[in-house]
Formats: structure tokens, sequence, C-alpha cells
């Protein structure tokens, strides 16, 4: 962390040496608590980072630095508003009292406290979950556009028709990319299986099970060779069976074996050396499309930018801090199986209570779960997939493009704004942390009653 503030403190020291150089008079406007002089209307009204403001210095280098702090600020308080308001209709399921005056973590506290008394208490066990985590990269596309952007506007050699399509483009990933790969995959491989399709992996869907009877675990529909759960008056089975299933088998959202014909999708684990038909998700030796979850190069539009434009490492730096800032995490699969206990399984009211609660409890977590994934990654990173927190990747962007100011075009009225702008960076950068540190631990917190 250290490093990160010297990084800021840096340009902030860059920024702040330009103010010496205007004559614009000041007013003074209250940020985080503090006094900090603002231009009149001879230099114009200043943007705030905080405001979504993106043109703040009128260099699109620097001002995508500002860019990546507003959307950071931005996507963390929206991450944390959506799970106060969860929280909130959590707390209303299971009859927890809310006031004005509750605050998110006693909501919590008393979630679990109930959860226990009204779901734990009246089952077997308590419950099991099949669980999938969520899976998060930085968005390649905000990238590709921002770079480009960058570019158009410092002037680079760009045509007028300017087009880019992110979702064509391919880049080098140094992490885990998660589209097709031009190259070897080396790990999971999806594809889309056809009617005949044998599948060697997980399959996703359901499995046909006419030609080839075998296990199934899902809901078999058809015949059951063993003892089947649920028979409709034919005798014909529609629920799970614990022998041979001769028909179809409907399987869970998170997938199962397949030993009949896949319909759906197929995932297999690729060798080191297999080609990968589908979407790979894993080490990809050669061009990824699609995205990548670790340290990426942003695709560069060669076809319309030309390559020698003065500008290109400086756009890129802050093309990089703006992706790092767009961190999108996609839905956890959870799915909750539970046994009553002989008090619940005598009365049809209680097993009523108890299923509809938890179905609105998954709901919910849900998308809890995918926002702490999505939070962490912003505050934290992710140091298994080689994603570095934003901040860092934003301040070693922003020493990227202050390292020559030769290479920043500000005109001399804006740069007190510039000045107060990175100071509001500085700002958000340091707090980010603290701010956010009660609803990760808070999320922590709802997130053990799955009991993984």
């Amino acid at each position: 962390m250290r490093k990160n503030k010297s990084l800021i403190g840096s340009y902030l020291l860059i920024a702040a040496m330009g103010v010496m150089f205007t004559q614009c008079d000041a007013a003074t406007e209250y940020l985080d608590g503090g006094a900090l002089p603002i231009p009149d209307d001879i230099c114009g009204p200043c943007g705030k980072i905080a405001n979504g403001d993106a043109m703040i210095s009128g260099d699109p280098k620097l001002d995508g630095i500002f860019k990546a702090v507003g959307t950071l600020k931005i996507s963390t308080g929206s991450i944390r508003a959506d799970f106060d308001a969860r929280v909130r209709s959590l707390a209303e399921v299971f009859d927890v009292p809310v006031t004005e005056t509750s605050t998110t973590a006693d909501l919590v506290t008393g979630i679990k406290a109930a959860f226990d008394a009204q779901i734990n208490a009246n089952l077997q066990a308590g419950i099991t979950v099949d669980y999938v985590p969520p899976s998060c990269s930085a968005d390649v596309n905000v990238s590709v556009n921002a770079q480009a952007q960058c570019e158009a506007k410092a002037e680079c050699n760009v045509n007028a028709e300017f087009e880019c399509d992110p979702g064509e483009l391919s880049f080098k990933c140094e992490g885990k990319c998660t589209g097709s790969c031009t190259g070897k995959c080396s790990g999971s491989c999806t594809v889309k299986a056809s009617a005949t399709a044998a599948c060697s992996g997980t399959c996703t869907g359901s499995c046909d099970l006419s030609v080839n009877p075998g296990g199934c675990e899902g809901t078999c529909h058809g015949d059951c060779s063993g003892t089947c759960t649920l028979e409709d008056g034919s005798g014909q089975c529609h629920g799970e069976c614990d022998g041979t299933c001769t028909g179809s088998c409907e399987l869970p959202s998170a997938g199962g074996t397949c030993s009949g014909t896949c319909k759906g999708e197929c995932t297999f684990d690729a060798s080191a050396d297999a080609s990968c038909e589908g979407e790979c998700s894993a080490s990809c030796e050669g061009e990824c499309s699609g995205g990548c979850e670790g340290k990426f190069d942003p695709p560069s539009c060669e076809g319309n930018v030309d390559a020698n434009c003065s500008a290109t490492a400086e756009c890129k730096a802050q093309a990089e801090a703006q992706a790092s800032a767009s961190l999108e995490c996609s839905p956890p699969s959870l799915d909750i199986s539970y046994t009553f206990n002989a008090a619940a399984s005598a009365d049809a009211s209680i097993q009523a209570d108890v299923m509809a609660k938890l179905e609105a409890f998954k709901t919910e977590m849900v998308a809890i779960v995918q926002g702490m994934a999505q939070l962490e990654g912003l505050v934290k990173g992710n140091a298994e997939l080689g994603i570095d927190p934003p901040v860092v990747t934003i301040a070693a962007s922003a020493q990227a493009v202050g390292s020559d100011l030769t290479n920043l075009n500000i005109g001399a009225g804006v740069l007190p704004c510039v000045a107060l702008a990175v100071v509001e960076a500085g700002a958000i950068l340091t707090k980010l942390g603290t701010d956010m540190g009660a609803t990760i631990t808070a999320q922590a917190d709802l997130f053990l009653l799955l009991k993984l």
C-alpha cells in the first residue's frame, strides 16, 4: 500500500506544480472535509470525479485516469447500495425488525439468528448447497473503446468512420482466457453439444439416455430400474432415480456426467496441447477473445490508428486503468437441498414457510454473492487470477501518463481544476478500503449461512 501512496503522491506533485502558473482567482469549496481552492468563472466550472464528469483537464489521456477513478467509486458505491437493499429485503423475509437506525451489520446479525430459528431448526441437518462461484474479469470492451477514443481525441491518424467491434478482437491474456483461443487450450473447454454429441466431461442441459441407458444425476424422465422418487400414473419416472434411467435425464444447473448424448453444453478438461473448438476457460497459447481473468494486453485497432502515434502508450495506460475499474462478475450457481426433521415433516404449514423463505433467500444470495466477488476484486484484486487491485493499476497508469508533461495538452485555465481532481482522486483511492470494509465484512458474514 506504501507503493500506491507513493505513486499517487508523485502525480499529485506534478499536478499541484501547475497551479503556480495560473492567474485564476480562487473561491472555496469543501471536499472530504477540507477547504480547497476552486477557480472562479473566469476559468469555468471545475468537473468533479464523484459526479462522473468525463472532461476535467481536456486531455483524453489524463481524463481517462479520472474516469477510471470515478468508475471505481461509482461501481463500489453501487454494490454497497445494492447489498444494503437486499439485506433489508431479507430482513423482511425473516421478520427481522427494520428501523431508520438499523445498520446493515445489525440486520445481518438478526438475519443469521432468524435463519437458525426459522430454517435450521426445522431441518434434519441444515441446508446443503451445490455451489459454483462467480467468475470475474476486467471488461475488455471498456479497454478497447477507451483506447480508441483516446487516440482519436489525441489527433492520431484515425479514419473518420472509425469503428471497433471489441467482440471480434483478440488480445494477449496472461491469466485465464474466457473466450475463444487461437492456439492451444490448457484447462477447461466448453462446446455447444449437438443432439448426437457424446460428452466425456460435464454436461449442462439434458442427457439423452434412450439409446445408452445409465445413471442420472438429475431428474429422470422415462424408465427407472431402481427406485424413483416420483412416478406418473403409467409408472414412468419423473424424479430422482437410484438405478439406471432409460429416456432423458434433466441435469441440475451445475451439470453432471452423461453416458448418453449431451444436449446443451459439454465442458471437459483439455490437455496442454488440446485445441478448443468452443469457449476456452483456462490458459491460452495464442490470441484470446472474449474476456481475461488476469493481466491482459488491450487490443489496438491497428487498421484505423497510426501505430506511430505518440499518444498510444499513454492511451493504453488510461485504457488499462478504466478496464481494471470495470470488473464484471458472472452470477454464481446456488442449488439448495434439505431434509425436514420429524416435527416439520408432520406440519405442512411449517414446510411451506421454510420453502418460501429459502427460495427468497436463494434469490437474494445469488445477487449478494455476485456483488461480494465484484467488490472484493475492485478493492483487493484477486491474487489467484493475477488481477491487481484497481488502485494499483490506476496509480501506475497515472504515473505513466504524467511522467512526461510535454505529452499532456492542458490549458492554463484548467490547471487548478486538474490539481483539485488529482486531490479528489487521491482521497477516493485512499479511502476505498475503509469505506468498503464494513460492506465486505457483512457480505462475508452473510455468506457463512451457506456453510460452504
